[in-house]
């Protein structure tokens, strides 16, 4: 009979949520550095790049890998001879104040991103609890726990089916993935749960992506059921899809499909998939009684040694001297470095901006030839002008966009993954642009803002408006004044070069 004592696991909760907020799974860099090596792509290439140097900066500095340092997920596996030193604490209620106190270290305060009321007034918790936790009773006489972070962007994006008993389920990937976009930061990894029912093959396809990535290992074994052999097939044929690296179109798409399944009806099919992000988070640790987990730092030189260096046509500009004749001839897939001032805005200062303009009330702030970076920033901690800032996914200010063009003379905007077709148009009618910052590289992008204040909305914590000034910040040009996307043309492009390599094979 083990005796668990309920400050080990507070202790443990908190230590592994600081743990996975800097250290990626060194399984999963090795995968990102055999994708980045294979990769063809210029464009992807150059975002595996981005995302490898930003993971060996967070791992030195022990600062967050992503801005969005996620949604807490607990799988707790409870011995059926476990006993607990108190009784006054529920497992929810020891988890919620671990998270607690991970989100609020000082040394590397984690954004808090969770909100009460979610139908509701959507208010800030300010400790990111509470958390979500999956308790299961097991033989034994331990804890097993799996923890994970999982970013917004990529929970955004799960898929729930119910097919029919003789419906493909690689067939329903392959058409699904592609209507996900890239707001869930490829590459990464694909979480399938299949069977139960709609809820369990929710759960089922969340624990999935708490294995450890392996798919070369079985690819080089070979399947040994039918389970294995479906994990295969969606790999090979997600990544034919030539979506690539940040959606720009490459090799690689998926680096590990893992699949969840239990028995279900005689007359269903219940499938769930969730994607993880370039930002993939999660550790595993047992508690038996003799103290707190122990969880060994990965060592750098187990990164790989990876430079970026932007190419010959890079773009220098300064901000503060743009109009729209000077980024007319900006174009799809170029490399801009910015420096000079940008302002920051997320769905909800965007929504108040919407509210002021329809009551008459002048705003707080002048977007005249501004640049908006969808951004929600970690706090600064040290000498840091601010923490981690990576940007958020685009597509949700796409209903805003008209209004900000047409209304607040902005001039363009900076995010993650693509635009709508109509907001591509907007942009286009507008002579506007939208450029691209590299998610899952939120650290390496911090390094380029030089100083930073609240200058608007300060209310809303991290989704207030901030003013930054950079320098020689990276992004590329995701639309031009054109409309041209390079999520449109970049997958449509490697797709068909895929197909063409495989054919020259046969």
């Amino acid at each position: 009979m083990a005796i668990i004592k309920q400050q080990d696991l507070i202790d443990s909760i908190e230590d592994a949520l600081q743990y996975i907020s800097y250290y990626h799974p060194l399984d999963f860099i090795q995968a990102l550095e055999k994708a980045y090596n294979k990769e063809e792509s210029t464009a992807a290439k150059d975002a595996i790049a981005q995302i490898l140097i930003n993971s060996r900066m967070s791992a030195q500095g022990k600062r967050p890998i992503c801005q969005d340092t996620g949604i807490v997920t607990c799988f707790v596996k409870v011995g059926m001879a476990v006993q607990w030193d108190k009784t006054d604490m529920t497992v929810q209620q020891m988890v919620d104040e671990g998270t607690r106190r991970a989100y609020l270290n000082p040394d590397n305060p984690l954004r808090a991103s969770i909100v009460k009321d979610p139908a509701g007034k959507r208010i800030n918790t300010k400790d990111n609890t509470p958390a979500v936790v999956h308790i299961d009773m097991v033989p034994g006489a331990d804890l097993e726990i799996m923890i994970a972070a999982k970013g917004g962007g990529s929970e955004n994006k799960t898929k729930m089916a119910m097919l029919n008993p003789s419906d493909s389920i690689a067939d329903w990937v392959v058409k699904t993935l592609p209507t996900m976009g890239a707001g869930w930061c490829p590459p990464g990894m694909l979480g399938i749960g299949i069977g139960g029912t709609a809820e369990k093959a929710g759960v089922l396809a969340k624990e999935s992506l708490m294995d450890p990535v392996n798919i070369q290992d079985l690819i080089e074994r070979g399947p040994q059921n039918a389970e294995e052999e479906l994990r295969l097939e969606i790999f090979e044929r997600v990544n034919k899809l030539g979506i690539g690296a940040q959606g720009l179109g490459g090799l690689t798409t998926v680096v590990d499909v893992k699949i969840n399944s239990v028995p279900t009806h005689a007359a269903s099919k219940p499938v769930v998939m969730i994607p993880n992000c370039a930002a993939t988070r999660h550790v595993h640790f047992h508690l038996d009684g003799s103290g707190p987990a122990t969880l060994t730092p990965p060592k750098l030189e187990e990164w790989p040694e990876i430079t970026w260096e932007v190419g010959e046509n890079v773009r220098r500009v300064n901000v503060d001297d743009l109009g729209k004749a000077d980024i007319s001839d900006w174009r799809t897939g170029e490399t801009v470095l910015l420096s000079g001032t940008i302002l920051t805005g997320r769905d909800a200062a965007h929504k108040r901006i919407k509210d002021m303009l329809a009551k008459g009330e002048k705003l707080p702030v002048d977007f005249t030839n501004k640049f908006i970076y969808y951004v929600g920033p970690v706090d600064a901690i040290g000498d840091e002008a601010v923490g981690p800032a990576g940007p958020t996914t685009a597509t949700r200010m796409d209903k805003f966009t008209e209004m900000m063009l047409a209304e607040t003379g902005l001039l363009g905007t900076i995010g993650k993954a693509e635009r709508g077709a109509a907001t591509c148009q907007t942009i286009k009618e507008h002579k506007s642009v939208y450029l691209m910052a590299v998610g899952g590289a939120a650290y390496l992008v911090s390094k380029a803002i030089k100083k930073a204040k609240v200058v608007a909305f300060e209310d809303m914590g991290m989704e207030a408006i901030y003013e930054f000034e950079v320098e020689d910040m990276p992004v590329t040009v995701a639309v031009d004044s054109t409309g041209e996307s390079a999520h449109v043309t970049g997958p449509a492009i490697w797709k068909v070069k895929i197909q063409e390599a495989e054919e020259k094979v046969k």
